[in-house]
């Protein structure tokens, strides 16, 4: 019976970086030769990165690709399955080509093209209609493309085709609760097919997306066979002997906490990495959002490449400066104390005149809060353009739904880090930060959280409490659950009718917001469009 042994890549590409990552596939390549392989996978679209988006409009962007295809064919020591992006006849595919002794053996077309949650891929791409089985030392091998998977047919296709064992490349993006998805998916293929399955997923972040690897190889009977690390390039080998998979090392898959904070801590690293930061800049409050932003930021980039500036006003509480001083002596950073409170003055003797001529207002509304945080927003991205660093902004989830931020204040910066974060999940992970190295004092954890824009302010003034307002968001956001819906399950109507209505009115605000980490089936980023300008009436009761 035949033996093959047959190697994964997971590997962090680059969107559009050609040279890169053929580079990587290349290297991987000699590497899984090195260790006694036959046949090497790749992710999908691996060699341009994923996803390109509008690169894939441009007819130089597959002249490109044809390129580097062309090189790593005529320098590959194996048989290398790549993904990459084919022009065909005027036509173009998201492809999977076959490479072994210095030419192209065969290429598959992915037949399932998804536009739902973050994926757009119909507008770029044709969708294939056959399948592709090829023969290695006795054993045929069926390939699919991600999307292909999470139906039958293509897999039935392969199947049917006279494939023994399913080969899926994939570039399927980290949210909560993905693995087990994926992995129950495919398992019902094998129990479909009767066939072993091997997944070779990218990982790295791009954008708001960050991809966690996490590959894996299912045998006949849907029993793990090979399970490769969460969040970190690896290169696994499986063996396939005498019609089955012989079980290779298997990752553990570490609890939500940890997966949730490793990938933030990956996008923010490739964030910068790829886009060329020398270091990031944050404002550190005493709070616990901008705590966790700091912390996040020291583990994926190193304290050199970190900087936190406290901007304390006459409303910041002493506790607040402190526990900032502690926070960044306990991450190591370079730390800076900027008091705004005579440029807050100054702003106001600027206004005082006009606001006089506008007629009666309060002693003190919203106005002078939100000035405050534009000040602090000034002021950061002031040593940002000095620095060329680039600001992290610390709003979570929670408030980005209900718009409690301020444009152009504490929104202000280039990426954000925590936006999909609700705040509940915030103190989890805070607290799991702190189970490693204790750098978040419990002050911070414990004490009401607070914009401090005015005396004796806390959250609770204007929001619900945040479990409350998690669960709401969480039900009308990302399940697309009704208000209705929403009371039924037993949710306050008070604090139902006043988070939707907040929601959709800070529409305008979310467009405004900076990019952000995806760690939910559904973030305020590309799976999120929603008209800023609406008269829709939700569904409140059976009538």
């Amino acid at each position: 019976m035949a033996d093959i042994k047959i190697a994964l890549a997971q590997i962090d590409s680059t969107v559009g970086d050609f040279v890169g990552n053929g580079e990587k596939i290349l290297g991987a390549a000699q590497e899984a030769r090195r260790r006694g392989a036959d046949l090497l996978i790749t992710p999908e679209l691996a060699l341009s990165g994923y996803p390109p988006e509008d690169l894939l409009l441009r007819p130089d962007f597959y002249r490109a690709s044809q390129k580097a295809l062309a090189q790593v064919v005529e320098k590959s020591p194996l048989p290398i399955l790549v993904g990459h992006p084919e022009a065909c006849d005027g036509a173009h595919y998201n492809a999977a080509s076959l490479v072994h002794d210095g030419r192209l053996v065969g290429t598959y077309r992915k037949q399932r093209l998804p536009t739902y949650e973050v994926f757009d891929e119909a507008r770029y791409f044709r969708p294939g209609n056959t399948s592709y089985v090829f023969e290695l030392k006795g054993v045929r091998f069926g390939v699919n493309i991600c999307a292909d998977v999470w139906s039958p047919e293509p897999a039935a296709a392969a199947r049917n085709s006279g494939a023994q064992v399913l080969l899926a490349l994939n570039a399927s993006p980290f949210h909560r609760g993905k693995q087990t998805t994926r992995e129950t998916i495919l398992r019902r293929r094998v129990e479909e097919n009767g066939i072993p399955v091997l997944y070779c997923n990218l990982v790295g972040g791009q954008d708001e997306l960050v991809f966690d690897g996490a590959s894996f190889a299912l045998d006949a009977g849907g029993e793990l066979a090979l399970r490769l690390p969460f969040f970190e390039e690896a290169l696994g080998i499986v063996e396939y002997r005498d019609g089955r998979l012989c079980t290779a090392a298997i990752s553990e898959t570490p609890p939500e906490e940890a997966l949730v904070y490793t990938a933030l801590k990956l996008g923010v690293a490739d964030y910068l990495g790829k886009n060329g930061f020398p270091g990031a800049i944050v404002g550190l409050s005493g709070g616990i959002d901008s705590a966790l932003t700091l912390a996040i930021a020291v583990d994926a980039l190193g304290a050199e490449k970190v900087r936190a500036v406290m901007m304390p006003s006459p409303y910041t509480a002493p506790m607040s400066i402190a526990d900032a001083r502690t926070i960044a002596a306990n991450l190591g950073v370079e730390y800076d104390e900027i008091p705004i409170e005579g440029a807050m003055r100054e702003f106001s003797a600027l206004l005082a005149p006009l606001f006089a001529r506008l007629g009666e207002k309060p002693a003190w509304d919203t106005t002078e809060e939100n000035i405050q945080a534009r000040i602090r927003g000034l002021l950061l991205m002031a040593i940002s353009n000095r620095t060329g660093r680039i600001v992290l902004t610390t709003g979570n989830k929670s408030e980005m739904a209900v718009g409690y931020a301020t444009l152009y204040g504490d929104m202000a910066g280039g990426f954000a880090v925590i936006k999909d974060v609700p705040k509940t999940l915030v103190y989890r992970l805070a607290r799991y930060r702190n189970s490693i190295a204790a750098v978040i004092p419990e002050n911070v954890l414990q004490r009401p959280p607070s914009a401090e824009l005015k005396p004796d302010q806390t959250d609770q003034d204007t929001l619900p409490p945040y479990d409350v307002l998690d669960a709401i968001v969480e039900g009308y956001m990302e399940r697309d659950e009704s208000p209705r819906e929403l009371i039924a399950k037993g949710l306050p109507h008070d604090a139902v009718r006043r988070v939707v209505s907040m929601l959709k009115k800070n529409e305008y605000k979310r467009r405004q917001a900076p990019p952000g980490i995806r760690i939910s089936r559904r973030a305020f980023g590309k799976d999120w469009r929603y008209p800023i300008t609406s008269q829709y009436a939700d569904e409140w009761s059976e009538s």
